[in-house]
């Protein structure tokens, strides 16, 4: 059984008034990557795209972890460092504003069970790009939900970018395709398994 997304917490908001609320600008467009930050999670490939991606594009980054210096370093020495944003930890219950605000969330892990934020970004209306592993196929199964990389690279996230934005699929269509994934549906599998487990018995 897979994990659901709380679609109550996670819904659409305005994406003025979450730029507003989160004090970012109102025109461009954002990337938005959330997780610790260490490798595994990627950010350091979200912010070497950023020199191939068009020049409105910022990107927000959302955690907290060891790497964050290296990552600050990285988009200096790449001349992005106005572009990129550290917006540090968010609490669960705001994370839904910074969803909202973003054109589009990337996931550029190199290995994830079954990400949450993934299912939180599109339960926000807010398509995903994210890496073909692991689980994330399975969530990012449709044009609706967005765009799986090719490879694992700025040169991947390049390509995924224009092939999202290309046919960029309206926030209440993304909406719709999160709302498959409802703890509902997981809690009525556990409930049929326990019934199954007591027949047995």
């Amino acid at each position: 059984l897979r994990n659901g997304v709380d679609l109550v917490r996670f819904t659409a908001e305005d994406r003025c008034t979450a730029r507003n609320r989160l004090n970012l600008p109102g025109q461009g467009r954002l990337l938005l990557s959330v997780g610790h930050l260490i490798e595994r999670k990627g950010h350091h490939i979200a912010i070497a795209a950023l020199p191939l991606l068009p020049p409105d594009v910022h990107l927000l980054i959302a955690g907290g972890g060891p790497d964050r210096r290296s990552l600050e370093d990285l988009a200096q020495g790449l001349g992005v460092a106005s572009r990129v944003r550290f917006v540090g930890i968010v609490p669960q219950a705001e994370l839904k504003w910074w969803y909202s605000a973003a054109d589009a969330l990337t996931l550029c892990s190199s290995r994830e069970g079954w990400a949450n934020v993934l299912l939180e970004a599109m339960a926000c209306g807010t398509p995903v790009i994210a890496t073909r592993i692991w689980g994330t196929p399975e969530v990012v199964s449709t044009p609706d939900a967005g765009v799986l990389m090719d490879e694992r690279s700025p040169q991947g996230l390049h390509r995924a970018w224009h092939a999202l934005f290309d046919q960029l699929p309206q926030r209440p269509a993304v909406r719709a395709h999160a709302e498959r994934f409802s703890w509902d549906e997981t809690t009525q599998g556990q409930l049929r398994i326990f019934r199954q487990a007591i027949g047995a018995r």
